[in-house]
């Protein structure tokens, strides 16, 4: 026999359903083919059971909440209180204006330590004998089997400090990281470290200044990274650290200027086998140095131009991240066959860039042609002349691939000429250190005009770093932006080659941004926002960078996420293109705001306020809510009261919240807001930065909440009260993010054990929302209480709880600004339990009901005011959506106006998708693999040169020619999902449903002073030729038209200020050289052939 699935306190039994069945045949059986009249639902019952379950649960929720207690005690400092309506323009100027002074102060830093690298490099000599001990981050604290430390790691002392996270760091010194395929004790290396040791004293001096600054950071044009605070790097399992820092977005913004980039690649017959795979694995690299503000197009050329993605043929896209994710699937397409013919494709690739530029579209600034070839046999001087003499504005980089010389002389010619730089790269092992030689080229100008401009990145996490792998366990991987200014050569005869050193720079953790942010005087829904020149988000309560929870990974195109695609309402993009054109002013639009993992949602009307901040690429943004959105008030109470009324053990502080600066001296950083502000109060920190407006509404709302303490005490001792057990939490939250919490069971006997801990993001107040309970109360009408459940993250289901708040008005008017909220956790089966005994209520003089939830034929359940249920006879249907259980009421009730299907977009989703691949593909990009085949194919060719394309073909075989499967793997996409609300003028509807042979009646009925509803469906009707309705999102798909439109498409962007694309006395003479394969190269290669040959 099945176990009972009936609901706790359900009044059904296990065996009515066998019952049920013979009963159902047999009245089949006497009617024949008569179709069953409807049954008659009456509503007069049906109310009754709502009153009485309203009056009991409302009674409950506000006794043990306290709410009338509260309400009163604040209604008593009412005539005390000034009501104020927000200024939003004033108010986001004011935080802008503490942006940019946050900001400058990096900036002043960032700026110090140039002036000290510049100065350090102009008195240093080059020494090539230079002996140099320095500490070596990955080598630092190492032993050899004899217990000595090894050459490069002397003891470097470490300790774990709570300003970086409680990692061990040394606040003293700095240590160098040097990427594994690097030599350490390379002269260049060794001398520039030497030279940058002068940094230490400059990174102190500035984490002594500004103690809020965290790691600041020195990138070598050489490829070392110097970084302060020192701290150990661990190679990855295969002992490796890939970490280059001249690939990082920071350093490359910082060294160059907007480019438009036009990628010519050769797929002639000549470029099969591995040749091929360099070229790809070139292209790749270089789209790697592309960034936002950068335009690009990869045409492939033979006898004929094949442009890589057809649909962009004679324009150039932005490269963000998914347009070069795009172009990199499409490169997986190319192949070799036919005979080059570099003319044409020279001559496309100048009228490109011609046209584009006069599109006043791109960069405007810098403009390059990158070609990616084994060969050219002339040098094309008549088509440079034509399009690119004597001005040389665009710049010629020629990529040699294969280890043939032949022609190199051609192409060392084309890129002199043309102000590039020419290089050959023989494996797939040169790629990376040969593309990054065009930066230092196109750093030039720069350099020359002696210009340290500020650049400033979009929001991007960097996992690669130590103190970020670190981190990534236990507190998962932070957003942050970059502060980086280059590093020149001032020495005299360096000038005209304009010689760069390097880039320094500074992180920003976005939640530093948050704390300059008062989020008391933004309200319940309100909140602060800042994008970057493209319209990219800095900071978003909507940005979501990363995807499965648990797992933290990050999302592709996290870092490119626009500000139209979470305030999708706003489809003209008036307030986005507003912000990137660095106005300020206003914008209103209804939004539909989703809240509990999404599946809620709350329509209103924002106001937003914009405005730049200055010295940054940055516009900032504020959203207020209109109503009790729009206002604030201020109360007065005494220091002694306040802090006499702060001292209650149960009273907790948002901890996200900054009501003082706890950062600025060491000393502080280890107190709690809460603690900081009794000091503060005490005055016994005079050093102490503290919001003294924040501070005194603290006050307020602690000595006016204050009673609600001796309440719950008093109910807690009564043990005759909820004896049961059934309630087990009280809490209550004011505006100024202060909480109480009272339990009414032991601790480790708490349904629910993770409600309102840290970990609870969306129930406990943070730098982004009010808690979720709070933002739902503000919503409901005053003096009732909204009542839900918790969706489960994981596959066990949590729903044994019911959370019920309601909110605390100063005024009995939509203009009072919502003061607090109160509410209470009760067990799910006690709940329920309420329903059921209210449900067997009757108003018939003899007792006998004309029906009830007993009965075989009808259903009942209890949903809330967005469609979920929170009792049904059926347990397991608690948290499901009603429409999944009873579609075909649902859609009634959808028709009739009941409810309202509001249909929402996620421009942040991720879908699983098939996708055709090949082991090999990535395999060769694995830095091993790429090496081992590289090691291959130069054996190949020293053994049988003069068959090189057939034996290199088969023997990279293996590597490569596996066959495609599918792969399931989730990628970005956009899709659609409906939510649904309940018709607040709709207190009670019957309705009737015509089905196949039956008619199905229901009647719904909202329990008084909730948000609830009690449902009863007649069952005996099945109606199964309607489907559920669920909210499950569909995938947005375009079709090869529209998605070429949306490749197409260029929003609005604001170009960066700075340009320096050419100076008139740069010295392009050094354009770079042809390698050759050294003897030395061969024995260090002889090893690595044995290991490969013996497996």
């Amino acid at each position: 026999m099945e176990p009972s699935m009936a609901g706790p306190g359900s009044p059904r039994r296990a065996s009515r359903g066998a019952s049920a069945l013979l009963a159902a045949a047999l009245l089949y059986a006497a009617l024949g083919d008569v179709v069953r009249s409807e049954q008659q639902i009456p509503l007069s019952v049906v109310k009754l059971w709502a009153s009485a379950f309203g009056g009991e649960i409302k009674s409950i929720a506000a006794k043990y909440s306290g709410s009338q207690l509260l309400q009163k005690k604040y209604k008593e400092y009412e005539k005390d209180v000034a009501i104020e309506e927000i200024d939003g323009l004033q108010l986001v100027k004011k935080l802008a204006k503490n942006m940019e002074e946050m900001f400058h102060k990096k900036s002043e830093a960032v700026r110090r330590l140039v002036e000290a690298a510049e100065e350090a490099h102009l008195k240093h000599e080059f020494d090539a004998d230079l002996q140099y001990e320095y500490f070596n981050a990955v080598l630092i604290n190492e032993r050899d089997k004899d217990g000595n430390f090894l050459e490069l790691g002397k003891e470097f002392i470490l300790a774990p400090n709570d300003h970086f996270n409680n990692l061990p760091v040394n606040i003293s010194l700095s240590d160098v990281q040097v990427p594994t395929n690097m030599y350490n004790k390379d002269p260049a290396i060794v001398n520039g470290v030497y030279w940058s040791e002068s940094l230490n004293k400059v990174f102190v001096d500035n984490f002594d200044r500004d103690p809020s600054l965290i790691w600041q950071y020195f990138g070598s044009a050489k490829g070392f990274f110097r970084q302060y605070p020192g701290i150990k790097w661990e190679p990855d399992e295969n002992g490796v650290i890939a970490f280059d820092c001249r690939n990082r977005k920071w350093y490359i913004q910082a060294a160059t200027s907007p480019k438009d980039v036009v990628i010519l690649v050769d797929v002639s017959g000549s470029m099969k086998g591995l040749r091929l795979t360099i070229a790809k694995q070139t292209v790749s690299s270089i789209l790697d140095t592309l960034g936002d503000d950068d335009f690009f197009n990869i045409i492939a050329y033979n006898e004929e131009l094949h442009y890589v993605e057809p649909c962009l043929n004679g324009t150039l896209v932005q490269a963000d991240r998914t347009n070069k994710e795009h172009f990199r699937e499409h490169l997986d397409k190319l192949f070799a066959k036919g005979i080059g013919m570099l003319d044409i494709s020279l001559n496309e690739a100048f009228n490109i860039l011609s046209d584009f530029n006069h599109t006043g579209q791109g960069s405007i600034c810098s403009q390059a042609i990158m070609l990616i070839t084994d060969g050219a046999v002339d040098t094309y001087d008549t088509i440079f002349a034509k399009y690119n003499w004597p001005d040389r504005k665009v710049r010629i980089f020629t990529y040699l691939i294969g280890r043939e010389a032949a022609f190199a002389d051609n192409l060392k010619w084309m890129a002199c000429a043309n102000k590039g730089f020419f290089t050959q790269i023989s494996t797939l092992a040169d790629v990376q250190e040969n593309v990054m030689e065009y930066l230092h080229v196109l750093s030039r100008p720069k350099v020359i005009d002696q210009e340290h401009d500020v650049v400033w990145t979009e929001a991007y996490i960097d996992s690669t770093l130590p103190q970020a792998q670190k981190l990534a366990d236990d507190q998962g991987l932070v957003l942050m932006t970059t502060v980086a200014m280059p590093v020149f050569s001032k020495q005299n005869e360096t000038r005209s080659k304009g010689i760069l050193l390097g880039v320094v720079g500074t992180d920003v953790p976005v939640k530093e941004l948050l704390k300059t942010i008062p989020k008391y005087k933004l309200g319940i829904h309100g909140y602060a926002f800042a994008i970057t020149n493209n319209g990219y988000i800095l900071t978003h309560p909507e940005l979501r960078p990363l995807y499965e929870e648990g797992k933290k990974r990050r999302k592709p195109n996290y870092s490119s996420v626009d500000l139209s695609e979470v305030e999708w309402e706003d489809r003209d993009d008036v307030l986005r293109n507003a912000m990137v054109n660095r106005k300020t002013g206003k914008f209103s639009m209804e939004v539909k705001k989703t809240v509990d993992k999404g599946k809620r949602v709350l329509v209103m009307t924002n106001d937003y306020y914009y405005t730049d901040i200055k010295g940054t690429p940055f516009s900032l943004g504020v959203a207020l809510s209109r109503g009790h959105g729009k206002y604030f008030f201020r109360g007065n109470v005494t220091i002694e009261e306040g802090l006499h009324d702060l001292e209650h053990p149960d009273v907790s502080l948002a901890d996200e919240w900054s009501y003082c600066n706890t950062d600025l001296h060491p000393e502080h950083r280890h107190l709690s807001q809460l603690e900081a502000i009794k000091l503060y109060l005490k005055g016994k920190e005079p050093l102490l930065q503290c919001d003294k407006e924040l501070i005194q509404e603290v006050l307020f709302d602690a000595v006016v909440s204050a009673p609600i303490e001796a309440y719950w005490t008093s109910l807690a001792l009564n043990k005759s009260e909820n004896s049961d057990k059934g309630v087990e939490v009280a809490f209550l939250g004011t505006r100024t993010g202060l909480s109480r919490i009272n339990l009414f069971v032991g601790a480790e006997q708490l349904t629910n054990q993770d409600f309102l801990k840290a970990g609870d993001k969306e129930n406990i107040f943070n730098a982004d929302h009010f808690p979720l309970w709070y933002r739902r109360a503000a919503e409901q009408i005053p003096g009732s209480f909204v009542y839900s459940i918790p969706f489960s993250t994981g596959t066990v289901n949590k729903s044994n709880v019911v959370t019920a708040s309601t909110s605390i008005q100063l005024l009995d008017e939509r203009k009072s600004p919502v003061v607090a909220a109160v509410g209470i956790q009760m067990k799910l089966e006690f709940f329920q339990r309420k329903f059921w005994t209210a449900s067997r209520q009757c108003a018939s003089l003899d007792g006998k009901c004309s029906i009830s939830c007993d009965d075989e034929t009808v259903n009942c359940y209890l949903i809330d005011n967005n469609g979920f249920i929170l009792v049904s006879e059926d347990y397991m249907q608690t948290g499901d959506f009603f429409g999944e259980v009873e579609g075909a009421v649902m859609n009634k009730l959808l028709t009739m106006g009941s409810f309202k299907r509001i249909t929402l977009y996620d421009y942040q989703a991720m879908c699983r998708a098939n996708k055709e691949s090949s082991d090999s593909a990535h395999g060769l990009l694995d830095p091993y693999n790429a090496f081992l085949s590289a090691v291959k194919w130069i054996m190949t060719e020293l053994v049988l040169f003069l068959v090189e394309f057939n034996l290199c073909s088969w023997w990279h075989s293996d590597m490569t020619a596996k066959a495609q499967k599918l792969k399931q793997t989730l990628e970005p996409c956009d899709t659609e999902y409906p939510a649904f609300v309940s018709e607040r003028t709709i207190k009670e509807t019957t309705g009737n449903i015509a089905c196949e042979d039956c008619t199905k009646s229901f009647v719904i009925q909202q329990i008084p002073s909730s948000n609830l509803f009690m449902v009863v469906v007649d069952s005996s009707c099945l109606c199964e030729s309607v489907a559920p309705i669920t909210m499950a999102p569909i995938e947005i798909r375009y079709n090869e038209s529209l998605k070429c439109e949306r490749l197409k498409a260029q929003k609005i962007r604001r170009r960066p200020e700075s340009c320096h694309g050419f100076h008139p006395e740069e010295n392009a003479r050094e354009c770079g050289g042809a390698p050759t394969l050294q003897a030395s190269v061969a024995l260090f290669l002889l090893p690595l052939l044995l290991i490969l040959f013996s497996r």
